[in-house]
């Protein structure tokens, strides 16, 4: 099963309400569907990683990529619940960002889940009935700091690319600060660079 993708993207599609990229990977183009903002965040011959959920019938297999681990996550979940495929699990996350949504299925805000493209009363109470228990220990331990219920802006991770930061050792520094409570002068993107930016020199070797 393909659970993590890096590559170039070659090009940028939609059709109808499917936001498509191509991903040139070690020699192979895969098709692969995003969220909208992803969609919007990525450009063609940049280089990108994606977080895939892999689907596969006995005539198809789709690929859904998310820029966000925690995003990818989170769908695979929604489309646990009876009567929610992809496409649903894609409109949710479409119609709300990923601490909305997962806010939405805590407290059974079933307007805010309605908002989703062919999602209906019965099916976001549904949704709301299956996923409020396994989510409530994660928003409970939601602090100030952020965490995977507020994934780092793309824009955080991209600038530390570019000063020569590797992505692996960007998301683990990230993780190390989530672990100690966030950065200690703030919690704007500025702050977070910093500390990410102390962390990983500080472990140079």
């Amino acid at each position: 099963m393909i659970g993590w993708l890096k590559g170039d993207v070659q090009h940028r599609d939609q059709k109808g309400s499917r936001n498509l990229v191509l991903i040139a990977c070690g020699g192979v183009g895969y098709d692969v569907q995003l969220i909208e903002r992803d969609w919007q965040a990525v450009s063609t011959d940049q280089r990108h990683e994606f977080w895939i959920h892999q689907v596969v019938s006995a005539d198809n297999l789709q690929l859904f990529g998310f820029l966000q681990l925690a995003e990818r996550d989170l769908f695979r979940e929604l489309i646990q619940v009876s009567g929610v495929g992809p496409q649903a699990g894609l409109a949710l996350l479409n119609a709300c960002a990923y601490k909305e949504l997962v806010t939405a299925l805590v407290h059974s805000d079933l307007k805010t889940l309605c908002r989703a493209k062919g999602v209906g009363k019965r099916t976001a109470e549904r949704l709301a009935l299956e996923l409020r228990t396994r989510l409530t220990d994660s928003v409970a331990s939601t602090g100030p700091e952020r965490n995977q219920l507020d994934p780092v802006a793309p824009d955080l991770i991209a600038t530390l690319e570019t000063l020569g930061f590797e992505t692996h050792e960007i998301r683990d520094a990230l993780q190390r600060l989530n672990g100690m409570g966030g950065p200690q002068d703030g919690d704007d993107d500025d702050a977070w660079l910093r500390a990410c930016i102390k962390l990983m020199s500080s472990t140079d070797p």
